[in-house]
């Protein structure tokens, strides 16, 4: 299993799969020539990406969807909005398993300022990802469908003291700061230390604030909760803004 992060925040978000037998993108938020420049780099393209699955409707997550050609699926609620933007559109239905080439993909729903936003548990060849990236608050049920994974993408969006002394208006603040908006660092390293097992092998830390975050901060949360629960094991990775992460191979 090979998975590595095109982008990372609000400019763009996209996180690629590889088997070995199956390709895909978890997300599409930046254009088709920035997505093709990326999977060069990691020797890939599009042409070999099996398909893209969609969190959410934000263009963070779907700028490139209407340019491409690969099979795209999207929550059953959401497919309106893409029924004439998309060559080959197909749904799944949030709570419900389905799979693409070898790959078994759990959506659950999370709590985002979106229409039917999800999270992933990726399985496939007996190795689990799970993937949350714009999740206002933990539930019961995310904490559930990503415990045993052997990978972690999760959202370190803010610090609590850099986003209510930072420049954002104060609605935009509520907004990030509410049930239905970001996880700061620290409510992102609470789950991550629910989620610390003997199987957990990699952890990459997306969707950092450029303006209410800083990667020494999120590291430092990540860390103490990785230290604490004696799991200096676990490889820890930041997801960058604008060029692709590291290639994680296990």
């Amino acid at each position: 299993m090979k998975i590595c992060t095109l982008a990372s925040g609000s400019s763009g978000n996209s996180l690629f799969i590889d088997t070995g037998k199956t390709r895909i993108l978890v997300d599409a938020g930046i254009s088709q020539r920035k997505l093709k420049a990326r999977l060069k780099q990691i020797g890939s393209s599009l042409e070999e990406i099996d398909s893209v699955v969609v969190s959410h409707e934000h263009s963070d997550h779907t700028t490139a969807i209407p340019s491409l050609k690969n099979p795209i699926y999207v929550a059953k609620d959401t497919s309106h909005i893409w029924t004439d933007r998309v060559r080959d559109l197909r749904e799944f239905t949030t709570s419900a398993p389905f799979e693409i080439g070898d790959v078994r993909i759990t959506p659950f729903p999370v709590s985002h300022d979106a229409i039917d936003p999800v999270g992933f548990l990726i399985e496939a060849d007996g190795k689990r990802i799970g993937v949350v990236t714009d999740i206002g608050y933990v539930t019961e049920l995310v904490k559930e469908r990503l415990s045993g994974s052997d990978a972690l993408v999760i959202e370190f969006n803010h610090d609590e003291r850099l986003l209510s002394y930072g420049p954002y208006p104060w609605e935009l603040k509520q907004r990030i700061k509410s049930r239905h908006g970001h996880l700061s660092n620290v409510e992102a390293a609470g789950l991550l230390r629910h989620l610390i097992h003997d199987g957990l092998r990699y952890v990459v830390l997306a969707h950092l604030s450029k303006t209410n975050n800083s990667e020494h901060i999120a590291v430092d949360a990540a860390l103490s909760v990785l230290i604490k629960e004696r799991a200096s094991r676990v490889g820890l990775f930041v997801a960058p803004t604008t060029t692709i992460g590291e290639v994680i191979e296990f």
